[in-house]
């Protein structure tokens, strides 16, 4: 990448001159095809959600997560109450566009408007959810809002042993940063945290990379991919890992 020079012969970072940091996003529902991601509601959304994350009934979903597994619809409603409710992280329930129940729950969080980035996370998709056209939209909805509303910057972090999240980060087009060594202790162990992001550069071929993949024509008569998203983004990844 070029850089700037300044008259010290030290290069220097590419002006923003234009730049305005972008809105705080909205608290609104995002429609797609297969779901719709919209205001997580404690009051609302807590039963469904409890109930289809309980069919993982080894609990497998929760082991990299800060949060759960819970015992209760009770604990898992306190938890809620306690942390979904506030404007970072902000929450938002998915919703299955046949169904209309919610099946997974994810957020924006660390959003910075100053510095145009903001991150996704907090992701719970229960195993119906999980590897479904539904799970894909969901992530592309949300990152068509950050940049659509100006942000620079979409981040992805998880576990550095998760092997499945890192794989979903790259194979969503969010090229890998490093590895942040001893980053957390979370239920009471270590975490080395992993990093993905795309930035601003990267989105409009990653968006038609979207678009390509979500195309109607793209699924046959039983609902199965044509063609992988990870063909269509692997090619624009700055880097693997």
């Amino acid at each position: 990448m070029h850089h700037d020079v300044n008259k010290l012969g030290q290069p220097i970072g590419f002006p923003m001159n234009n730049w305005q940091a972008p809105p705080w996003p909205p608290r609104a529902p995002l429609v797609g095809r297969f779901c719709r991601v919209e205001p997580l509601e404690p009051e609302r959304h807590a039963a469904e959600l409890y109930d289809a994350c309980a069919e993982d009934v080894a609990g497998g979903m929760w082991t990299y997560l800060a949060s759960g597994p819970f015992a209760s619809l009770a604990d898992f409603r306190a938890w809620m109450d306690a942390t979904c409710r506030g404007a970072d992280p902000m929450f938002f329930a998915v919703i299955d566009s046949v169904t209309g129940q919610a099946i997974g729950a994810t957020s924006y969080l660390r959003i910075q408007p100053a510095q145009g980035s903001i991150e996704v996370g907090h992701i719970i998709y229960a195993p119906r959810l999980q590897r479904t056209a539904a799970a894909t939209e969901a992530m592309v909805l949300m990152m068509r809002q950050a940049f659509a509303l100006g942000y620079r910057r979409y981040e992805w972090k998880c576990n550095a042993l998760n092997a499945k999240s890192r794989a979903a980060a790259q194979r969503l087009g969010l090229s890998f940063e490093g590895v942040f060594r001893q980053a957390a202790v979370v239920k009471g162990r270590n975490r080395d945290t992993a990093w993905y992001a795309v930035v601003d550069r990267d989105w409009p071929a990653l968006d038609a990379a979207f678009t390509r993949w979500l195309d109607p024509n793209n699924f046959d008569e039983h609902g199965w991919q044509r063609r992988r998203l990870s063909e269509l983004t692997a090619p624009l990844l700055v880097a693997r890992g």
